[in-house]
């Protein structure tokens, strides 16, 4: 696409300067029966100067700025000046329905500019309130943005308003700095519809709500948080022990230090669980942020359960107000207003959220989660344990990443002790095998991490003789009874209910069947029970496997994928105690009594059986064979882009005609449907049900609420609904029969265990 200048053409629609007459927003003064207004112009001119000033970090600013000023040019039309004039109360009259204000921006950018270039502007302005339209209409999908170009008499509504006289020449330069692949530019739309909705926000919360406004943005620079680091791992240094542990990590931290001189772009970090990942990418980070003039580090981690640690390490570091945490299970309660505000935008330097955030938003239409993207432009991605990146959307998470790196100055670091082989061709040479980064471009940070796996060594893993000969729970309870602190993580809930109804009654349980409140404060007392050297036995799923910093020093496994077996070693021997005494930590890793359920579980146990029957797995946690693992287990997977992104969003990218809000809804990490959520009476959960009843569906409320729910299975539900067990409150399915949640084990039905819920 080559530059283009705005210049008049056949139609000769060129907006002009407006005088002080219309408009853009009213507020009630301080005064009864005074109002506040924002001139239509002043408003346009304020979102053009910050989109400007938002897409400029991806070299698009006259984007920024032309999308800025057009987008509410709708509102020019008598219609809408009557109807915010009446129903600010501004002037007396009957009340009125709203108003269409969105389309005749994108009309008249159709009208102005040539092909491929009024797209992009028509989905951004078009979408700016409601998200991103498809292009063709889809049943059960509202909206599209060929429907909305239909609209002329938007655009004939603002005729009085426009003249055929340019008020400013502007070059509208080729997206980016370079050229991006077809492939890319739904994201670069997205970016770019960001920084409009960001803007418009912003310039409105301005107006409408100076106060919160001026609280946006006072934050330390990465540099100065880099200080912070200095001399609090210099601190932390002082008062550890001398140990062969302390060494190791402090051998990895410098080399993540060195290594964040390299230029930007893909990067690894290969550490055996327990050798300090989470400070020494940190390290790297800050290292590689400073040198290259990077704006923010966005920490990704799998689970909701597990980031709250994560988020105190560094708050610890940081200070409070530097490190934003943003996830589903945030309560409102835990945090300042000024990080609320953040969460909203992402414009504090250290963000720690979720992987389900992170990439749904690159794949999202609506403008809540749009509104952050534009600020991961020149950031740094973390992707903690970056194996459980999901296979069945692989294909769109890569190619997001190649984009945000390509086009937007992203770096991004892979983070975990079971490296994924994300590189070169993916999927063997099936016909579902693709291939995203190139095989050279990731960098690993630490040149001798194959070196670690014997200097970390602090776990021997068990592995049956023959893999294919199942044991039955009574005697694996008969034999976890012998150990005094001992962890079993089987592969389903189900499972779990049963093993755990088998041993003895102070044996704890976890899984999905309990709420995220009742999982955080079991795990809070495993790990007081085994800092104080308490005998404790735990039963659980694998949501204890990643990120969890427990210590225990046996662990026994249901056979699962490589992966899965090294993350549950994880747990063991964490803090090499044992080997202070010339021990090693016990995992053992058994074949349960039911088959490893079907999808991608039974694929990634069946890789296992499949590498130890080809004697390639000597050695589990050692580099090379996860690599095996990888390649093994990718050639297994049907489908790397379940939610058909192809077809959506890239297939006729060349036409610009993208099925946004398809693809958004499509792209499902957690997929919840065919599921309900049950809201839970405990501890706080009673209270804040209560409130629910009295008070109806409050958006802070049901923040609040989400600790406290549990999915279950349609089918399970229903049974639970038909036996009069749940009621349902302003659209919430609430706890009403007191035995249904049980304060050990979570939500019962008759005392039989509910059927499996997959969450990712």
């Amino acid at each position: 696409m080559d530059s283009v200048l705005f210049a008049e053409n056949s139609l000769g629609l060129i907006l002009r300067k407006m005088i002080n007459s219309y408009i853009g927003h009213i507020k009630s003064a301080t005064i009864a029966s005074d109002f506040d207004i924002q001139d239509l112009m002043a408003h346009l001119e304020g979102v053009g100067n910050l989109a400007s000033q938002f897409s400029n970090e991806f070299s698009n600013a006259e984007w920024g700025r032309t999308i800025g000023l057009w987008h509410d040019v709708g509102k020019y039309s008598e219609t809408f000046q009557k109807y915010i004039r009446i129903n600010s109360g501004y002037e007396d009259g009957q009340l009125l329905g709203k108003t269409d204000h969105t389309s005749a921006g994108a009309i008249l950018a159709k009208g102005i500019l040539p092909e491929l270039f009024w797209q992009p502007i028509a989905y951004c302005i078009a979408g700016h309130h409601a998200g991103l339209h498809n292009w063709y209409p889809e049943l059960g999908v509202s909206g599209s943005l060929q429907e909305r170009l239909t609209k002329q008499e938007m655009l004939d509504s603002i005729q009085h308003c426009i003249t055929e006289k340019t008020f400013d020449f502007r070059k509208l330069n080729a997206p980016t700095g370079k050229a991006l692949p077809f492939e890319s530019i739904h994201l670069w739309i997205r970016m770019l519809f960001s920084c409009l909705v960001d803007a418009d926000y912003l310039d409105t919360e301005s107006f409408m709500n100076p106060e919160s406004y001026e609280i946006r943005g006072k934050y330390k620079l990465l540099s100065s948080l880099k200080e912070l680091f200095v001399n609090f791992m210099s601190r932390f240094a002082n008062n550890s022990n001398v140990s062969d542990l302390n060494l190791i990590r402090n051998r990895v931290l410098g080399q993540c230090i060195q290594s964040g001189g390299q230029e930007p772009g893909f990067f690894s970090i290969t550490v055996p669980t327990g050798g300090g990942k989470t400070l020494s990418s940190m390290a790297w980070a800050l290292e590689h942020a400073v040198k290259f003039n990077k704006k923010r580090i966005i920490f990704a981690i799998p689970y909701t359960s597990i980031i709250s640690q994560t988020v105190q390490v560094y708050r610890d570091i940081f200070g409070e107000s530097n490190v934003i945490e943003h996830h589903s299970n945030l309560d409102d309660e835990t945090v300042s207003y000024e990080s609320k505000l953040s969460v909203e935008n992402w414009d504090a330097p250290i963000i720690v959220t979720t992987n389900v955030q992170l990439f749904e938003s690159l794949y999202a239409n609506k403008t809540s989660k749009c509104r952050k993207l534009h600020n991961l432009a020149n950031s740094i991605i973390i992707l903690d344990e970056a194996q459980m990146l999901p296979p069945e959307f692989l294909k769109p998470i890569l190619s997001a990443l190649n984009t945000l790196v390509d086009g937007f100055g992203v770096s991004v670091l892979f983070s975990t002790a079971t490296q994924p082989v994300l590189t070169g061709t993916i999927g063997g040479s099936g016909k579902n095998a693709f291939k995203e980064i190139d095989s050279e471009r990731i960098r690993e940070i630490v040149p001798d991490y194959k070196l670690l796996t014997n200097e970390l060594k602090r776990v021997n893993i068990q592995i049956p003789e023959n893999i294919h000969i199942s044991v039955e729970w009574k005697d694996i309870a008969d034999e976890l009874v012998q150990y005094d602190q001992v962890l079993c993580i089987v592969n389903t809930r189900k499972d779990c209910r049963h093993l755990h109804n088998l041993m003895p009654e102070d044996t704890i349980h976890l899984s999905r069947m309990m709420c995220s409140a009742h999982i955080m404060d079991v795990i809070a007392r495993i790990k007081e029970r085994l800092k104080n050297g308490q005998s404790i036995r735990v039963i659980s799923t694998q949501l204890i496997e990643a990120g969890v910093d427990i210590d225990f020093p046996v662990v026994y496994r249901a056979l699962a994928g490589l992966d899965s077996i090294a993350q549950s070693a994880g747990r063991c021997n964490r803090e090499g105690k044992l080997n202070k005494e010339g021990k090693l930590g016990l995992t053992k890793v058994f074949c349960p009594p039911q088959n490893t359920p079907l999808g991608l579980m039974r694929k990634g146990s069946d890789t296992l059986k499949e590498m130890i029957g080809m004697a390639a797995c000597s050695n589990p946690l050692d580099p090379e064979s996860f690599k095996q693992y990888f390649n093994l287990f990718y050639s297994k997977v049907q489908d790397f882009d379940k939610p058909k992104i192809k077809s959506l969003l890239w297939q006729d990218a060349t036409q610009m005609k993208f099925q946004f809000a398809t693809a958004a809804r499509d792209f499902k990490l957690i997929d919840d449907r065919g599921s309900e959520n049950i809201l839970i009476e405990y501890k706080d959960g009673s209270n804040l049900i209560k409130l629910l009843k009295r008070k109806g569906p409050e958006s802070w409320l049901m923040r609040k609420l989400q600790r406290y729910s549990v999915s279950v299975n349609a089918r399970d539900f229903d049974k639970i609904r038909a036996a009069g067990l749940i009621e349902e409150i302003h659209g919430c399915w609430v706890q009403s029969y007191e035995k249904l949640y049980d304060n050990k084990v979570g939500i019962m039905s008759d005392g039989e265990w509910l059927e499996e819920i997959h969450i990712i």
